[in-house]
């Protein structure tokens, strides 16, 4: 299928942070520039909604950060994040992100998620089918899932130019982890 991107189509982003933080953090030891990745991904068209799904606090340390997602147009759903025995953290998006873009899909030409999770295959493969919407995906190419890449109209791997991605450290590099390490 040829893509199709002008500056009239409505789009709307879902990121699921968590994928996109740990896939920044675990290839380049850095953190996603989300302002950056969502302008690149916009590409000039029409932004109807862009929403963050992130996960909260007790301590609440994470509310500079939602500020600087505002502060760029993105809105933020936030949920409690669950600590379970033995340390384990987690606060799952999956399925509210899919709810909120098969209702948003009707309302749109194009839906851009930024995740490699491979669980939004069904979504990508449902939203195309039954609304014949767009569906494109932005992530870090390395940390993608094959079949996600391959469902989407269109990928966007932020691998290709990750500094412009990233926000960087402060000795300024962005690196590599090796692989086992």
């Amino acid at each position: 299928m040829t893509v199709i991107k002008h500056k009239a189509q409505r789009v709307a982003i879902f990121i699921d942070t968590a994928n996109i933080y740990h896939s920044a953090k675990n290839l380049y030891h850095a953190k996603a520039n989300f302002g950056a990745i969502v302008k690149d991904a916009l590409d000039g068209r029409v932004l109807v909604r862009a929403i963050a799904y992130v996960a909260s606090t007790e301590g609440g340390e994470e509310k500079a950060f939602f500020e600087a997602l505002s502060k760029v147009g993105i809105e933020t759903r936030a949920k409690p994040l669950q600590v379970f025995a033995g340390g384990a953290k987690k606060a799952n998006w999956d399925i509210d992100l899919a709810i909120d873009a098969v209702k948003i899909a009707p309302k749109v030409d194009t839906m851009i998620i930024i995740s490699g999770d491979g669980d939004y295959v069904a979504l990508v493969e449902y939203l195309q089918n039954t609304h014949g919407t767009q569906v494109e995906v932005v992530s870090f190419g390395k940390s993608s899932s094959a079949k996600l890449m391959d469902a989407a109209d269109d990928f966007f791997d932020l691998d290709l130019n990750p500094r412009k991605y990233l926000i960087m450290g402060d000795n300024g590099r962005v690196t590599r982890r090796k692989i086992g390490a």
